[in-house]
């Protein structure tokens, strides 16, 4: 339903619901201190998934088929020993591998209409894990992980790789796209037999010029697509906008200002050409330009940007939204924010005004409607 809000944070799940003079009430907090690290509301059977890092205590996963009000543990993702023999030698200026065992749920997802219990799941160290079974067991997609260029993979925003977007293309479910931080763009066409690397098109500026068009160490740090029209795409990449109209093959850069650095994007659900960004300053800082925390919106493919700040807090502000932290809903109307911070806004008009629900909430990790 579009009037539920799920919030993930360091400290614990919220869920709003939408009152109908339009003010947004939480119920009771889940899972209190704990941080959520994903959450996902599918919509084909209305179940919640909760993902939680315990730290010392691990990776958890939750599920509620009641709206939230009992939850229930279930199965995590697990990866299969790490052989002893056989592992690549270390790269020459490069990090060592990734060890195979879960740091984290980034992202899930549900799969396609015709799959019922089918959910996929991006995880740190950077593997691919499909369920078939509503998340009562998992299994890790070796086609991927088997791949050379993922010894080529390194950390962004962690000091591992990580799977942190997954679209399921709604023509057919056997067409996924994901991106890895910093691994690329990458699909399947055969429900994950089979991969390729489509990022041509993209830079990385952050690597000597002899590898900036290197497609698997490219650092999309979100990955959105048009629902209505899935040919196409948005990613907010750690050197600016880029946006691709064949279905991710070819990928052209956009300018915007007052920034092109970020990590959250949402794409409109029917207008390809629409979508949103929360700019910031890159690198070091990590802050919004000029400590103004604006979003900006494009409605014209990337042409032309506006900048949005209407009830969102006046200068100075130093709220920065992760790459998760930007949603909208199926009306392509509604969206809503988190900061780092622990501010939380929702737009009813597409970013045009801003109402702030919350200014104190723990640090937010991902906002999704449900």
């Amino acid at each position: 339903m579009k009037d539920r809000l799920l919030v993930a944070t360091r400290k614990g799940l919220f869920i709003l619901h939408r009152l109908g003079d339009g003010h947004w009430q939480p119920t009771p907090t889940q899972f209190m201190g704990e941080p959520v690290t994903a959450v996902l509301a599918d919509l084909r059977d209305d179940t919640l998934y909760a993902a939680l890092n315990l730290g010392h205590f691990g990776v958890k996963l939750w599920r509620s088929r009641d709206g939230g009000q009992e939850w229930e543990a279930c199965a995590v993702p697990l990866y299969p020993p790490q052989p002893a023999a056989g592992t690549p030698p270390p790269v020459p200026d490069q990090p060592p591998p990734a060890p195979w065992s879960l740091q984290q749920i980034w992202v899930l997802e549900a799969g396609g209409a015709d799959e019922p219990g089918v959910l996929w799941a991006g995880t740190l160290p950077g593997g691919l894990f499909r369920s078939a079974d509503g998340a009562d067991s998992w299994a890790l997609n070796r086609a991927l992980w088997d791949r050379p260029e993922r010894s080529r993979w390194f950390g962004g925003g962690y000091d591992t790789p990580g799977i942190h977007s997954i679209c399921v293309d709604p023509r057919g479910s056997r067409h996924l796209t994901l991106a890895v931080s910093c691994g690329g763009v990458w699909q399947t066409f055969d429900g994950g037999l089979d991969w390729v690397c489509t990022t041509t098109g993209m830079h990385a500026d952050y690597m000597p010029p002899e590898r900036r068009d290197d497609s698997a160490i490219q650092d999309p740090h979100r990955l959105a697509q048009c629902m209505g029209q899935p040919e196409a795409m948005w990613v907010q990449h750690h050197n600016g906008i880029f946006r691709s109209i064949d279905g991710g093959h070819h990928w052209h850069e956009v300018h915007a200002g007052p920034s092109s650095f970020g990590f959250a994007v949402a794409a409109h659900p029917q207008q390809p050409d629409t979508a949103w960004f929360v700019p910031a300053v890159k690198d070091e800082c990590r802050i919004p330009v000029d400590a103004r925390l604006v979003v900006t919106r494009t409605r014209d493919g990337g042409r032309s940007f506006e900048v949005l700040s209407d009830g969102l807090p006046p200068v100075p502000a130093y709220d920065l939204v992760y790459r998760h932290g930007l949603a909208v809903d199926d009306s392509g109307e509604r969206l809503a924010m988190g900061s780092t911070t622990g501010g939380l806004w929702i737009s009813e008009n597409g970013g045009d005004q801003w109402q702030c629900v919350s200014a104190r909430l723990p640090p937010i990790y991902c906002v999704r409607f449900g």
